[in-house]
């Protein structure tokens, strides 16, 4: 027997807390169920690395689990880590239809962490981050395997601002600061003096994260939480999401809840290479889908049902294609190097030794590649960033270009912030994507979040509230100023 709070968002009275017991994976209807292929970077060489363990015959879902997690890239393997971590009798099924993750967002990110941002809760999730990759060995570690390493290099995101943009970094500062983020303005003659090896003609301002800033390996992040996450007894399958079950919403669970009069029972997993669909028994879905978020909510009908049952609304997320380029420049700056972000939203950071580095920028919005496919736009290098880099850095006037990959965001059209919380046309559908690019670093404090919301109700550790839907219905973008 395992207990499990029920908050009353589900279950009536909001004055009173009810905890119940249940037991584990038996099936009652209608109610709470117990139970890259990456280019290695510069050298031109593909590696395969898979994490999928299972066997072809333990790869099929269980009837019946507590939590169905959709997506199991880093978004919804942090999720089910901090699931089991938190109740380890708590049932766990993550379904991932990309098992070799080659076209996972997560692990085709450049792997950026920076306190750096204009929101409150963007900046307290990455603090949360950075002290969870700290301590990763302690959170993470597996037995008998080798402790996990996500190659944290804590060498800072440096911004840099023209007389335009100064006033932001000055804004931005100040609310990063009253949080606790270690971060410094400098000024171009103290610029200069730390890397002498950048032109600031132009630079009017600059911001620097000197601590709990810089970049760390995706692959190996997301590697550490499904591994932990399955040492735990979550369990992931090879599948795909292809419709739900529901069951009515009784009237005595209804008085705070408006939404469509349903409540999720069940997930449809289609299997991958086969015309096999099984039904998952679930008592709360956590969507966690990334760039497809939009297609798999359509399939509750998000988007495409009735106003007066909060179905009328789209999630506003859809695959964004973004480039980045591995470079050589052998005279270009060494371990003094941050993550440098220039004022047209061009960016570079140093990738291992011997020279190589990585580059970037995003298109305007008229300018976004299609998302077909995974091809490299390599004039899109030589004609918006080439010029950046080497008008910064003189030592890139004669870098070459080593090898490229494409990726993408799950980009949150509304606004490019995260969504996380409660859909409210359903009392048991969580709802964690639109990151804009952020969700890597952000990953652990949502994984947190999402736990949090599951089992009381509400964001605990972070106060998340901004977060959530309202503020598409309200038509209330939360604004970010630090977008890269």
């Amino acid at each position: 027997m395992a207990t499990i709070r029920l908050f009353p968002r589900l279950f009536g009275n909001a004055a009173v807390e009810q905890t119940i017991s249940i037991s584990l994976r038996k099936h009652v209807s209608g109610s709470f169920i117990g139970s890259r292929h990456r280019n290695c970077l510069g050298l031109g060489l593909t590696r395969t690395r898979s994490l999928n363990t299972d066997s072809p015959h333990n790869n099929r879902p269980p009837p019946d689990v507590d939590v169905v997690v959709i997506g199991g890239a880093v978004m919804g393997s942090s999720i089910a880590y901090f699931l089991k971590k938190h109740n380890y009798n708590m049932s766990v099924l993550v379904v991932e239809k990309d098992s070799q993750y080659t076209r996972c967002a997560s692990t085709l990110a450049a792997g950026g962490i920076r306190q750096q941002f204009s929101n409150a809760e963007n900046i307290q999730m990455s603090m949360y981050s950075a002290e969870f990759l700290h301590n990763i060995k302690e959170n993470l570690c597996v037995a008998d395997e080798d402790p996990p390493d996500v190659q944290f290099n804590e060498h800072g995101y440096l911004f840099l601002a023209t007389e335009r943009g100064a006033h932001i970094l000055q804004e931005n500062h100040k609310i990063q600061r009253e949080l606790g983020a270690k971060v410094e303005l400098l000024s171009p003659t103290m610029l200069k003096e730390r890397h002498p090896w950048m032109n600031t003609d132009d630079i009017a301002l600059a911001s620097y994260g000197y601590e709990n800033e810089g970049w760390f390996d995706p692959w190996s992040l997301l590697s550490a939480f499904r591994k932990k996450a399955i040492s735990l007894g979550a369990k992931y399958v090879d599948g795909e999401v292809s419709g739900f079950q529901y069951s009515e919403v009784k009237p005595n669970e209804s008085m705070a809840y408006g939404g469509c009069g349903r409540r999720i029972t069940g997930v449809k997993v289609r299997m991958l290479n086969s015309p096999e669909t099984n039904v998952v028994n679930c008592s709360y879905v956590v969507m966690a889908a990334g760039p497809t978020s939009k297609e798999v909510g359509m399939l509750a009908d998000i988007g495409c049902g009735p106003a007066d049952g909060l179905l009328d609304l789209m999630i506003p997320v859809e695959p964004r294609k973004r480039y980045v380029y591995v470079c050589h420049a052998p005279e270009g700056p060494t371990l003094d190097c941050p993550f440098v972000i220039m004022p047209d939203g061009s960016y570079f950071r140093r990738e291992g030794f011997g020279g190589m580095y990585i580059a970037g920028k995003s298109p305007p919005e008229d300018q976004e590649p299609s998302c077909e496919d995974l091809s490299v736009d390599y004039e899109w290098f030589n004609d918006q960033i080439w010029p950046n880099l080497a008008n910064r850095v003189k030592a890139f006037e004669c870098l070459k270009i080593k090898n490229a990959w494409a990726g993408y965001y799950d980009y949150n059209t509304f606004d490019q912030n995260g969504i996380i919380g409660y859909h409210p046309a359903y009392p048991n559908l969580v709802v964690a994507t639109g990151f804009s690019g952020h969700g890597i670093q952000q990953s652990p404090a949502v994984g947190q979040a999402v736990t949090e919301l599951i089992i009381n109700g509400c964001t605990v550790s972070i106060d998340l509230t901004k977060m959530g839907f309202d503020r598409l219905w309200d038509g209330t973008p939360l604004i970010e100023k630090n977008v890269i």
